[in-house]
């Protein structure tokens, strides 16, 4: 698939695929930030997306940042629009125990292109029943 690209910020380098078969490609910060503890950020990544019709872009945490320092995406996943044309920005959250520093160029985030299913919603009376029913969370036992 072409998605079409906006290079905000010609300094750093355009997102792509680290390894092939790979699902999403790296959002890089486009300044340097301080995270205190439970502190969060709005990081601009120097690119602006066209992301196709019938999808939609999910930027998502990376497991290294979250599992090495408890950096994470607040939104996680945020949602890209197919619409949108502004800067692509990541809102981290250091949920970790020490203050954390992005520096410019730094991997902050994935961004995944999905395909997304038109919706419809027809109001009804009553719902079709289901093997789960109205079970919430933790209804499994789990």
């Amino acid at each position: 698939m072409e998605i079409l690209i906006q290079q905000l910020d010609g300094d750093l380098p355009l997102p792509r695929v680290a390894h092939q078969g790979d699902a999403g490609v790296d959002l890089l910060a486009r300044v340097d930030a301080a995270l205190d503890r439970g502190a969060r950020a709005t990081i601009p990544t120097g690119i602006a997306v066209a992301i196709p019709e019938g999808f939609a872009g999910l930027v998502v945490p990376r497991s290294g940042l979250a599992a090495r320092h408890g950096i994470s995406v607040v939104n996680g996943p945020g949602l890209i629009d197919a619409g949108y044309r502004g800067e692509v920005q990541v809102i981290l959250v250091n949920l970790g125990e020490e203050p954390f520093a992005v520096a410019r160029g730094d991997r902050i985030a994935q961004l995944v292109v999905v395909p997304v299913v038109a919706q419809e919603f027809i109001v009804v009376d009553e719902l079709p029943p289901s093997p789960r029913g109205g079970g919430g969370f933790g209804s499994t036992g789990t």
